[in-house]
């Protein structure tokens, strides 16, 4: 191996933007979920899954501090996460737990915004989300949890998805026993909110699709999305693995509300052609930038 892929191959440090927006968003984050926790959730008794549920059961129990099971609680599955993700994610956990843990307890003597606990589950549950989401999507995390599945997943065949449900399943729970069981209904729906509030930050707001069309119409197909849903196409090579023809695989990258119209566009020009529709979670570089439709 030359020197020059060697280095391609290390971890490139980060440059100032790169800290500063890392910085910034996962401060903006931890800032978000203090606000879920301790303006909605924990005065209404409500709480969230993960090592945060675990910290505000302990703290109703014992009277401490929520900050302190949330700094202590994490620190060992921060550990693991430098051993097994890395050294740029582990500083930016701790970062953003350290931060969290000050903010809460900066927070826990400030008025609830509401006493309606269903307010208070829905939108705690979003803001809690919205903030974890920016923190995932900048590098970092705000729950030990996801981190202990990402080794359990190593040895057993279950989805890191999984194995975080089956962990959840056991603390909401646990909240009908510490709190009372309209508690923990209350706690399973926010989250659930914060869970989908997650996947719409990490995702992105305008989720992109992946487009891969066989047909022997390809040509006609291509300049047909390209000038009539103003987006690039590229041609791939293809062979059927059972007949060994060859094949013109024409692939694009769309947005959902384009879904429709490119189905349309599909059958009018071959009703037989293979279509096959993917969500994306990013796209950056290329062209994907929508051209104007004249």
């Amino acid at each position: 191996m030359t020197e020059s892929t060697k280095s391609k191959l290390q971890h490139r440090k980060l440059t100032i933007v790169g800290i500063l927006n890392r910085v910034i968003f996962v401060s903006i984050g931890a800032l978000l979920m203090a606000t879920g926790l301790e303006i909605f959730l924990v005065p209404n008794n409500v709480v969230d899954g993960g090592i945060t549920g675990i910290s505000i059961m302990l703290s109703h129990i014992t009277g401490v501090q929520l900050g302190v099971f949330l700094f202590v609680l994490n620190l060992p599955f921060v550990f693991l996460g430098y051993k097994q993700i890395g050294k740029t994610f582990a500083l930016s956990t701790i970062f953003g737990i350290l931060l969290l843990s000050i903010l809460t307890t900066m927070f826990h003597h400030l008025p609830a915004f509401t006493d309606d606990v269903l307010l208070a589950t829905v939108f705690g549950g979003m803001i809690l989300g919205i903030g974890i989401g920016l923190v995932i999507r900048y590098g970092g995390s705000l729950d030990g949890t996801e981190i202990l599945a990402i080794l359990i997943n190593k040895k057993v065949p279950f989805s890191v998805g999984e194995i975080v449900m089956f962990f959840n399943i056991f603390i909401l729970g646990a909240a009908g026993f510490v709190f009372s069981w309209d508690r923990a209904m209350y706690s399973i729906l926010a989250y659930v909110i914060a869970a989908k509030s997650i996947d719409t930050v990490v995702q992105g707001m305008e989720q992109s699709k992946s487009a891969w069309i066989i047909s022997d119409q390809y040509r006609e197909i291509g300049e047909a999305i390209n000038a009539r849903l103003g987006r690039g196409v590229t041609y791939l090579h293809g062979e059927g693995a059972y007949s060994g023809d060859d094949k013109k695989v024409v692939f694009c990258v769309i947005t959902r509300l384009e879904e429709s119209k490119l189905k349309s566009l599909v059958e009018e020009l071959d009703a037989g052609a293979f279509l096959a529709v993917g969500d994306i979670a990013e796209v950056r570089g290329g062209r994907f930038k929508k051209r104007d439709i004249h």
